[in-house]
């Protein structure tokens, strides 16, 4: 098919090579000399040479989207955090296990290239492949006229690291007595969005109205980017004198605090987490006030201003803290590891498929 007849199908390969040109700088931002072929190749070349001096590496992978929060993105016109969104679900998610991120490679799906629109969304990307230190070595950009509307797009990516087996973090190392140490999010970060854009339907709030209540335009606050918690626990699980403190991490995103918990802790061991020790953001009390809800109600969809838990050696909870703190992250203790026999009712134990420990929210949040 010629590039006339493709345009009248309503592909426009010129938009995308625009698009390509206006995201290349901000992409090689994220390339160190591992990154070979530089930029435009059919694949991402990455040299891992330097796994020789591993006993026994490990890679770790992961893969997600951002779901229905870029929405509310198309619906203000605003592009440039939602790649940080993708970031934080993909590569968060690869530290759980103790992993180094390597590299990574994006898909942008969408009804019509514009060029900046696009460029915008990888600039995104790039700034949190480059905070996480993960190389940003491939992509894509698929026009989908038809299937998809005009403003319409979706992105998803995966992501690759790597670590030393005898270093996995995981439920099998989480001892009687460790610390539950809660790390503050940034805001929603990524889940639970179509609640989100039901109760404002249903109230008749529109994105680009402002409340006083939530501090400014609605659709800028909803769009408040994922917190990146990739660096803070390197700067943490690299510290010789913290080495084998934290025995397993938990990022909370779909599911809710509980049950994303309970999923990095052993068969056997239950934790009750302390509302009492910390204070959700305005914008969960807003939407739960809209709905007519309690925060409790929807612990199970929000963060409600947790985005990852560490577990850690008791001794050493408020070292770890305090590092969270130098590298811009609160933290606090709101639980602890008990394996002492307990009735589990009430308890969230495991999810997705794993048979894990047990959790429950108890008391009341703070004001």
């Amino acid at each position: 098919m010629s590039n006339a007849s493709y345009a009248a199908a309503g592909v426009d390969t010129t938009a995308g090579d625009l698009a390509v040109a206006l995201m290349k700088e901000a992409v090689s931002n994220t390339h160190g000399p591992e990154v070979l072929g530089g930029f435009g190749g059919f694949a991402g070349l990455y040299d891992v040479s330097f796994l020789t001096g591993y006993k026994r590496p490990l890679l770790a992978t992961s893969t997600d989207g951002v779901g229905t929060k870029v929405a509310i993105a198309q619906a203000i016109d605003k592009h440039d955090t939602i790649g940080q969104d993708l970031v934080g679900m993909v590569v968060d998610d690869i530290i759980v296990v103790g992993a180094r991120p390597l590299f990574m490679t994006d898909y942008i799906a969408c009804g019509k290239v514009v060029p900046e629109r696009i460029a915008d969304i990888v600039a995104g990307i790039a700034r949190a492949c480059a905070a996480t230190g993960t190389a940003l070595v491939g992509g894509e950009t698929a026009e989908h006229p038809g299937l998809l509307g005009l403003d319409d797009y979706d992105v998803a990516g995966a992501a690759t690291g790597v670590v030393e087996a005898d270093q996995v973090l995981g439920a099998d190392k989480v001892r009687h007595g460790d610390v539950i140490v809660a790390m503050a999010s940034s805001g929603l970060h990524s889940n639970g969005y179509s609640l989100v854009r039901h109760i404002l339907a249903q109230r008749g709030i529109g994105y680009t109205d402002t409340s006083a209540e939530l501090g400014g335009v609605v659709g800028e606050v909803l769009l408040e980017p994922t917190r990146l918690y990739t660096g803070p626990l390197l700067s943490v699980l690299s510290d010789p004198d913290l080495a084998g403190v934290v025995h397993s991490l938990s990022h909370v995103t779909g599911g809710g605090i509980a049950a994303n918990l309970a999923r990095v802790l052993p068969l056997g061991a239950w934790v009750e987490v302390d509302r009492s020790t910390w204070s959700p953001a305005p914008v969960f009390r807003v939407l739960s006030d809209l709905a007519g809800s309690s925060l409790e109600s929807s612990e199970g969809t929000w963060n409600l201003g947790v985005g990852m838990f560490a577990v850690v050696a008791a001794e050493s909870a408020s070292s770890v803290i305090a590092r969270f703190a130098v590298e811009g992250v609160p933290a606090w203790v709101a639980g602890r590891v008990s394996t002492a026999p307990h009735d589990f009712a009430g308890f969230e134990q495991g999810a997705k498929g794993v048979n894990g420990g047990a959790v429950r929210l108890v008391g009341g949040y703070a004001a």
